[in-house]
């Protein structure tokens, strides 16, 4: 049986409007301050590149991505919490990684919650670095909570072969 084939195996598409009752099962599964439909909606009719990440036919994780120029901004990423530590995240992140360096960005950025331990050292694993800080950016049982701004650089995957001497 090939790959492609074998039940149970995650699989990445596009992220489709039809997606969205089972996005935002998941959003307010995985967030204390989840985005509305309507984001969702403006995010995908504005053009914005998000994937869905698929298992047994369900939706268990998507992204969504802006790119202006040459930078990409990772804006929403999401497993379902049932589907946590079996390396989905870092499936997903690095497919919209790939997609951003695909169509022509040099660096993405995100933002992360402190507080968000398994998340930050994902993305410290799979290459960001913290460059900065925006103070009180998210919505928290307590005010409000700062957000670390998180970059990588995006390099060519082109082998450069020097000539012969």
């Amino acid at each position: 049986m090939s790959a492609v084939a074998r039940p149970g195996l995650p699989s990445l598409r596009a992220l489709r409007e039809s997606d969205l009752n089972a996005v935002m099962a998941i959003e307010v599964r995985g967030y204390p301050y989840p985005w509305t439909r309507g984001i969702f909606i403006d995010c995908l009719r504005a053009g914005y590149p998000g994937l869905a990440l698929e298992e047994d036919g369900l939706l268990v994780g998507y992204a969504v991505l802006s790119i202006a120029a040459d930078e990409a901004h990772l804006l929403n990423i999401c497993v379902d919490p049932l589907s946590q530590t079996r390396g989905r995240g870092r499936q997903l992140l690095r497919a919209i990684v790939a997609l951003a360096r695909d169509r022509g960005a040099q660096r993405v950025f995100l933002e992360v919650r402190p507080s968000n331990a398994p998340a930050l050292a994902l993305y410290h694993s799979e290459g960001f670095n913290e460059i900065g800080r925006r103070p009180r950016y998210y919505p928290a049982a307590e005010g409000r909570e700062d957000a670390l701004v998180m970059a990588m650089e995006l390099v060519a995957d082109d082998v450069v072969t020097m000539p012969p001497l």
